[in-house]
């Protein structure tokens, strides 16, 4: 039964309609995941030229930290955003998203579904080439392409298990391909799987529901249920193009390790300079389909550096475009004592796709990595333990290390991002949660803080833990990247927001460092009571499955049956959000998860936030196109305005 439990709870975030992709739960869990969402599927859209890009800049300078270089230049086996956001310019999926995160036609020009939901037909744009990284064709791209990627992803040899959940869960036959590939490879060893293509006739095209005619150029995905919600799985990398003639050509352990210099491009821009942590230029390509309806830059350089603090001096050195502020900058510009000359251009930026959580660990060992921190164990099976430390943390200090000046904007009700889903009336998702909750919006505090609940939650909890043995004060053990003065200051603030939220004598925040991996150093020997408010929800960070307490696993089955009975819902959108509601509020109310903030930094930047692609889910928000920029920076009064004419929209 636990196992059931913590498979659902890997699998099925929130909606539980567009499963995030990620490893299988039995597998070593994700680098970086995102949450899962869905948009409504427009079959009516239609590819529309895009009006002249205004006067601005024709070459883009960003930057990465170097704590974000990309890994690996392969779009179906990364995980990271910081490599998808920069091969999401390199390779088109069939959809997209628009600057308000509805569902766009990329390499598909239309798809329709004949039978409510069950079956999907993707139609491609005709003249898509593959091409090197100089813009040469290297060959058409095809309809069979799509069922090429999905065997890669598929076959446990070739993809070690990344990006098949969602795949997996939905398009029929999937699962079982992927079963069969990995006995196939524990019993033959890993040369028989690999060689598996998708070729017509073979186990690929037998098994997996997937259809494809390079004739009429279409894909033909058959489901296990009608999902109305699938076309929004088309803008994750795991539907994405791969071609057979790349595969003979590099061999399939080439195509696992393949670089920028001997991928095959099919999108906006190829790769024409990399140096790992130092810079990468992507190169407007010369042979795109969509060249007369796509703006782009000729150029954008990635500039790699070291801290918030170098990217600032590189924007008032103009060698960069926009710039996120760290909180002490961000509060000597506002406040006068620096560069005060740049506080009319700052500008509240967007919230980022991301939902973040503080999770919670339910067996960790002690810091020899081998015996069970016992005391620590027993109390965070205690509901009333959890219960008050989700109502005993006031964020808002935490939150002002994102944004000094309006904190308050980042906090966190729910365990779902803002905008993933809409009901028919207009209603965000959300919302539905919050009503289960009984919590609304005030901006003059932080809601979910309650010192009386708090207080009540915290005796409770102490009695009933005294007499199963625990010790007070318990122990949280958190860990930082020990080179990191940014982390070692926000960890000192989040020792003060849980001393003063409930008390010293009741929990510690204990702040301990790793040397470089927090998966080998940290997660992996269990040090870790709590994961950074940034990490991701799966039961290899949890270890849900390996706490006994009958409590515990109770409030984990009322949580997945709901979840299940919401999943069975899929002729009518509406009463499957309000019932996933009731199933996300249900595992709130256990605490089973505390969400934190949402990512509402301050910047400076030349570009319109407003017309970047913005999705609240998949990997399409760094795509670098149809952007409006200047070659000033903008003006608060100018995004501003900016904002109230795209709300108007």
């Amino acid at each position: 039964m636990k196992k059931t439990i913590a498979i659902l709870l890997a699998l099925l975030m929130v909606l539980g309609m567009a499963v995030a992709c990620s490893k299988q739960p039995t597998e070593q869990p994700q680098t970086e995941t995102k949450p899962e969402a869905t948009a409504e599927p427009q079959p009516e859209a239609t590819a529309e030229p895009q009006p002249e890009a205004p006067k601005g800049l024709t070459d883009l300078n960003t930057y990465e930290t170097k704590a974000r270089e990309l890994e690996t230049w392969n779009i179906h086996y990364s995980q990271a955003a910081a490599d998808l956001n920069v091969l999401c310019n390199l390779i088109d999926g069939l959809l997209t998203n628009d600057n308000h995160g509805n569902l766009k036609l990329n390499a598909a020009k239309s798809y329709e579904s004949p039978d409510g939901g069950k079956t999907w037909v993707f139609t491609l744009n005709e003249g898509m080439t593959w091409f090197n990284k100089d813009g040469e064709k290297q060959a058409d791209v095809k309809a069979s392409d799509w069922a090429t990627g999905l065997e890669w992803v598929l076959n446990y040899a070739k993809n070690d298990s990344y990006n098949v959940s969602m795949p997996a869960e939905m398009i029929a036959g999937a699962n079982d391909y992927y079963e069969y590939t990995k006995a196939l490879t524990e019993s033959d060893g890993a040369d028989a799987a690999k060689a598996l293509t998708a070729e017509a006739g073979s186990k690929f095209a037998e098994m997996v529901g997937i259809a494809v005619d390079d004739a009429a150029g279409t894909i033909t995905y058959t489901l296990v249920d009608q999902l109305p919600y699938f076309p929004s799985v088309a803008t994750y990398n795991c539907l994405y193009p791969l071609s057979a003639s790349m595969i003979e050509e590099l061999g399939v352990d080439g195509y696992r390790d393949v670089t920028w210099e001997n991928m095959w491009y099919s999108g906006a821009y190829t790769v024409t300079y990399f140096v790992a942590q130092n810079q990468k230029v992507l190169t407007k390509s010369p042979n795109y389909w969509n060249d007369a309806n796509c703006k782009r830059f000729n150029t954008v350089t990635v500039k790699m550096v070291e801290s918030a603090s170098v990217a600032f001096q590189l924007f008032k050195n103009g060698e960069i475009d926009h710039v996120s502020l760290d909180q002490a900058t961000l509060q000597g510009i506002y406040e006068g004592t620096s560069d005060a000359e740049l506080k009319a251009n700052l500008v509240e930026a967007r919230p980022t796709k991301y939902s973040y959580q503080i999770h919670l660990v339910y067996s960790k060992n002690l810091e020899d990595g081998e015996t069970p921190d016992t005391n620590w164990n027993t109390a965070i099976a205690n509901e009333n333990f959890r219960k008050s430390l989700y109502y005993g943390l006031d964020l808002t200090p935490y939150f002002a290390r994102t944004n000094a000046i309006n904190p308050l904007s980042c906090q966190n009700f729910v365990y779902t991002g803002n905008g993933v889903a809409f009901t028919s009336d207009g209603t965000d998702y959300t919302q539905l949660v919050r009503n289960e909750l009984g919590l609304e919006y005030d901006y003059t505090k932080y809601v979910r803080a309650n010192k009386e609940k708090a207080a009540e939650y915290k005796a409770k909890a102490i009695e009933e833990l005294t007499a199963k043995g625990v010790t007070f004060p318990v122990t949280v053990d958190y860990y930082i990247k020990g080179d990191s003065d940014v982390a070692a200051q926000t960890a000192k603030v989040l020792e003060n927001v849980f001393a003063e939220g409930l008390g010293s004598d009741y929990v510690v925040l204990k702040t301990n460092t790793y040397i470089s991996s927090l998966a080998n150093e940290v997660r992996k020997p269990r040090k870790a009571s709590i994961f950074d408010p940034q990490a991701y929800y799966s039961n290899a960070y949890s270890n849900c499955n390996d706490n006994d307490d009958p409590d515990l696993i109770a409030a984990y089955k009322e949580f997945t049956d709901l979840v299940v009975k919401a999943k069975a819902i899929t002729n009518n959108m509406d009463e499957r959000y309000a019932a996933f509601a009731k199933a996300e509020a249900c595992m709130l109310n256990h605490a089973l998860v505390i969400p934190c903030s949402y990512e509402v930094g301050w910047e400076l930047t030349k570009v319109n936030n407003y017309t970047k692609v913005y999705s609240m889910y998949g990997m399409q928000a760094y795509r670098y196109v149809d952007w409006e920029t200047s070659t000033t920076p903008y003006t608060t009064e100018q995004m501003n305005a900016n904002a109230a004419a795209y709300n108007a929209q």
